[in-house]
């Protein structure tokens, strides 16, 4: 694989590390992130051997602080900036994988930071996180997917607050809305995601890509339509 500037990549007994490395820069997301990214997704879904993966930030303030607004809302304009960051899908390539992900959450989760760990099927979160959608106040909206993977998440009403106010939520309140799965102490945030990593590791892969798979899916069908795509997965695995 290439050599990364501002992100980390490693495997280790079947478990894929991917750590944002912009400390300097609270981990913002800026345009070599989304390449970098690209290229680990792409590697990580492509990868029989990577079973699940953690996404984790680097530096003791953030997972990640939003997007680079150094790149994304500069010269020559807003709008083509934000379609420089949507030249590579990152996003639709994050929701495509079929290994669990798990994000491990610290400090500020703000933006792109927050849609990155809504794009994990598990978020733990230590005591210190803040996450936040703080777009409307710059006169924008997410446009990764927080409109729409957020209110999958934590239901309408709590969403759209989030969103409209771009208030920040502390770490109980997360928990409390089901934002995130688990919250505990900073020390203990890499080997709880680690537990739970290894917990998934030691059941059939492919039981956990079809369990992924009839939830992910199943959520954008109707009832029957999700009934019948569980029936399929378990004749597959039968």
């Amino acid at each position: 694989m290439a050599d990364f500037e501002v992100i980390t990549y490693e495997k280790k007994d079947g478990t894929g590390y991917v750590t944002l490395d912009r400390p300097h820069a609270l981990n913002a997301y800026n345009i070599r992130m989304r390449d970098e990214l690209y290229q680990v997704l792409g590697a990580i879904k492509d990868d029989s051997e990577v079973k699940v993966a953690i996404f984790r930030g680097a530096g003791e303030r953030a997972f990640c602080a939003g997007a680079d607004l150094t790149e994304f809302l500069t010269a020559p304009s807003p709008a083509i900036a934000r379609q420089v960051r949507w030249a590579r899908d990152v996003w639709g390539l994050f929701l495509s994988i079929p290994q669990p992900l798990i994000a491990a959450l610290h400090g500020y989760v703000l933006g792109s930071g927050i849609e990155i760990a809504l794009c994990c099927d598990i978020r733990v979160a230590s005591e210190d996180v803040r996450l936040g959608l703080p777009e409307t106040g710059l006169g924008i909206i997410p446009a990764a997917g927080g409109t729409q993977t957020l209110p999958r998440t934590v239901g309408r009403a709590a969403a759209l607050e989030m969103l409209l106010t771009g208030r920040l939520v502390d770490a109980k309140e997360a928990l409390r809305m089901g934002l995130v799965n688990h919250v505990v102490p900073r020390q203990e945030l890499l080997p709880n995601a680690e537990r739970i990593a290894n917990k998934i590791k030691s059941h059939p892969q492919a039981a956990v890509v079809c369990a992924k798979q009839a939830v992910v899916r199943g959520l954008d069908l109707d009832l029957e339509a999700g009934l019948a795509l569980e029936a399929r997965l378990a004749r597959l695995l039968a």
